[in-house]
Formats: structure tokens, C-alpha cells, sequence
């Protein structure tokens, strides 16, 4: 199929939307880790753990904070998993430059 370098293409929109139990879930799967290995790392507990990933509390900032280093991601990651590099860096969250967005996260966290 021959493509028109002049046409032009608009980016495809999400199909599914994320809650923030779901990420801190996948996070961790993709990382291959227990519940009781994310506690360690984390500083928090497994019960906690397992009321986030299923979305039974709200996750606040200090707890987003602590897994993000966990996981060695931006906190805004795990809080809005709706959102994607260019309106985290409108918010002056980080620099979208750095691709900072659940699909980028979720790429890069293995």
C-alpha cells in the first residue's frame, strides 16, 4: 500500500481507560514483582498495596511519591494515568521532552 508523505494523519486516540489500581498493577507485574516485594520497596503495606490495585482507597500524593520511586517513575504517572506527556508538562509536572506518560512508563519499567 503506497502512502502520501503529504497526507497527513491525526494520532490515534486511547481505547481503554486506565485506573490508577490498574497501573500500580501493571507496573508491578511487568517488574515481576510480589505484592510483598513492592511493600519492601515502597515502605508500604501489602494490605494497602492490594486496596489500591483495586481501587478500594484513593492514592493520594505520599503514596503515589512512594511507589513512583519504587518504580522508578514520575508520581504523575501512577495519579493520572489519563494523561500522557503533553499535559503532565502543561501542568509543570516534567518536561514532556522525557516522555513521561503511562506508555512510556510502562515500556521503560522493565
Amino acid at each position: 500500500m503506497k502512502v502520501s508523505k503529504s497526507a497527513k494523519f491525526r494520532p490515534a486516540k486511547a481505547h481503554a481507560k486506565l485506573s490508577t489500581g490498574e497501573v500500580i498493577r501493571m507496573l508491578r507485574e511487568l517488574k515481576e514483582w510480589t505484592q510483598l516485594e513492592l511493600a519492601g520497596r515502597s515502605g508500604m503495606s501489602v494490605s494497602n498495596l492490594s486496596l489500591l490495585e483495586h481501587d478500594k482507597v484513593e492514592i493520594g500524593k505520599r503514596r503515589a511519591e512512594q511507589l513512583a520511586k519504587a518504580f522508578d517513575v514520575h508520581p504523575a504517572i501512577i495519579m493520572f494515568p489519563e494523561y500522557e506527556a503533553k499535559e503532565i508538562g502543561k501542568n509543570g509536572m516534567s518536561d514532556p521532552r522525557n516522555g513521561y506518560g503511562i506508555r512510556r512508563a510502562l515500556l521503560t519499567c522493565v
